[in-house]
């Protein structure tokens, strides 16, 4: 399992780089310097516009393809000790999941699939929609992320994910801030879940695809309440703050307990 760990490590750097361009995108938009929010896969877009883009294209596919494998090598290994209870095969299907994702993620950085956003997610609903039992499955897949969303707030309010750290390698200051950074980081992550799985379940309940919002969508549902351009600067910032728990992770995490 040696080889896991640098390949862990890479791909904890690849997510963290992902997840600070939402949040820049997004602060730029609530700071009224224009363009639009976007998610994890609009990021990947925004990555190509760089200078020498084609370049960090590639670099970002390979660190995202590692994160993949990375995941992949803790559902089948349990490298995280989750169990052979029914939470720990849910946390590992999880994990297949997240790997699935960012193999996707992969494959749209290096070019060779390209697709986007919620035009995505809405083909997959509008086609889930048309089968017999489709309304059910795609209610069913909402309430699941609205309870990934309700765990995020978990993890931050129980500090749960300092568990994953090695915090004896950290200053008593660095601690502190880890902690700051993971709770705000998966506050605004359980945010922006709970709101894409609102709309997943209304998706089911309207039976229409038009329903579905992704992250970046789901910032800009943000920015159209009441005092909008506050609560997208707070989440956009609470996005960045992921991406630096992610570099945390990269730096700190446990991968082989």
């Amino acid at each position: 399992m040696a080889v896991i760990e640098p390949i862990a490590r890479v791909g904890l750097v690849a997510r963290g780089a992902l997840y600070v361009v939402v949040g820049l995108t997004a602060v730029r938009v609530a700071v009224g310097l224009g363009g639009r929010t976007t998610d994890v896969r609009g990021a990947v877009g925004e990555v190509g516009r760089f200078y020498a883009g084609d370049v960090l294209l590639l670099v970002l596919a390979l660190g995202l393809g590692a994160y993949a494998v990375w995941r992949v090598a803790q559902a089948i290994w349990d490298l995280d000790r989750h169990g052979s209870g029914l939470k720990g095969w849910a946390m590992r299907f999880g994990e297949l999941v997240s790997a699935l994702i960012h193999f996707g993620l992969a494959l749209t950085a290096a070019g060779i699939a390209v697709s986007t956003g919620a035009g995505s997610l809405r083909r997959w609903v509008a086609t889930a929609l048309a089968e017999p039992v489709g309304v059910w499955a795609v209610g069913v897949a909402g309430a699941i992320v609205m309870v990934v969303g309700v765990n995020q707030f978990y993890r931050a309010w129980t500090v749960k994910f300092e568990e994953d750290l090695q915090l004896g390698q950290m200053t008593p200051g660095g601690q502190t801030w880890a902690r700051r950074i993971g709770r705000f980081g998966l506050a605004a992550r359980g945010i922006t879940f709970l709101i894409v799985g609102w709309f997943l379940i209304r998706a089911a309940l309207h039976v229409s695809a038009l329903e579905v919002k992704d992250m970046g969508e789901a910032l800009r549902v943000l920015r159209a309440q009441p005092f909008g351009a506050w609560l997208l600067g707070i989440v956009a910032c609470g996005t960045i703050a992921y991406g630096l728990l992610s570099f945390l992770e990269a730096r700190y995490r446990r991968i082989v307990r």
